[in-house]
């Protein structure tokens, strides 16, 4: 695959979204799950903590070979540009038959990036179907500009955050984005969408790979660190992470608790900003 097309491109910019693109085939994203459930082997027992979900194209190089797949990133750049790089990355997983969602939100609202050119290229690593719990979006919502959420986190909700939109939302235009395994589905960082609960008899993985243009930067206090995966960084507003695949087993576990640590830390700060603002 060689990119979108020009009406692909015009429909994202036209509904905030659009899938299914078809990049990976379905033997290429089961291989992927067996990594990554490989890994998840390696964790200690019981519930899995937020950082070995988040941000481990830093940690695996299985999944830096993923974020930076040229189909995909062709795919990237006939949204983004030629300069791309990956701000953060996150395992969506719905097990069978559970209750966990995403409440409607922006991916915006916490990230703290300007301009808003971030978009989510959503990889299915299992059947993303509506009875195993898809993303939903409202078409055209990218363009409301940032809405205010809840103080409060939702119960029972996977997405970072956890707190849903405040603002009354219409959502009867609302369209669910089944998605096959291997496909992805793409997002821009304000558009509104949630995700119902897997009522499937398979466990629903999603990989979430934030890519934003080189010329993004952070609004937070402190500077966050990203990857490049295409092109250059003619403008120094991150700080460059390491390419696993160079790194020994220590160094890459050393590597991605630096990198999460400093996300979570300016990841608070824009809850905070935000909590401030609601108040």
């Amino acid at each position: 695959m060689a990119g979108l097309t020009q009406a692909q491109v015009e429909a994202f910019h036209r509904d905030g979204y659009y899938a299914p693109v078809d990049v990976f085939g379905a033997d290429e994203a089961r291989r992927w799950r067996a990594d990554l459930e490989a890994f998840e082997r390696t964790l200690p027992p019981g519930p899995v903590s937020a950082g070995n979900r988040r941000k481990l194209h830093v940690r695996l190089p299985w999944a830096r070979d993923l974020v930076e797949d040229p189909r995909l990133l062709d795919v990237m750049e006939s949204i983004l540009g030629p300069d791309i790089l990956v701000f953060t990355s996150t395992f969506f997983i719905k097990e069978p038959q559970t209750d966990a969602v995403t409440v409607w939100h922006q991916d915006a609202t916490y990230f703290g990036l300007t301009p808003f050119e971030h978009v989510t290229a959503w990889v299915a690593l299992s059947e993303a179907s509506v009875e195993a719990g898809c993303m939903e979006f409202i078409p055209g919502s990218h363009k409301l500009g940032q809405l205010q959420h809840m103080k409060e986190s939702a119960p029972g909700a996977i997405n970072a955050g956890a707190r849903s939109i405040s603002h009354p939302l219409d959502t009867q235009s609302a369209i669910f984005a089944p998605i096959g395994t291997g496909q992805v589905s793409l997002h821009h960082t304000l558009v509104v969408h949630n995700s119902p609960p897997n009522r499937s008899n398979d466990r629903r993985i999603g990989f979430g790979i934030s890519y934003i243009p080189a010329h993004c930067r952070h609004t937070g206090s402190k500077r966050m660190s990203a990857m490049l995966v295409r092109g250059q960084d003619r403008h120094g507003h991150f700080d460059l992470e390491a390419d696993p695949r160079t790194l020994d087993d220590s160094e890459r576990v050393a590597a991605h608790e630096r990198a999460y640590a400093r996300y979570r830390e300016c990841h608070a700060e824009q809850m905070a900003r935000h909590v401030a603002a609601a108040a």
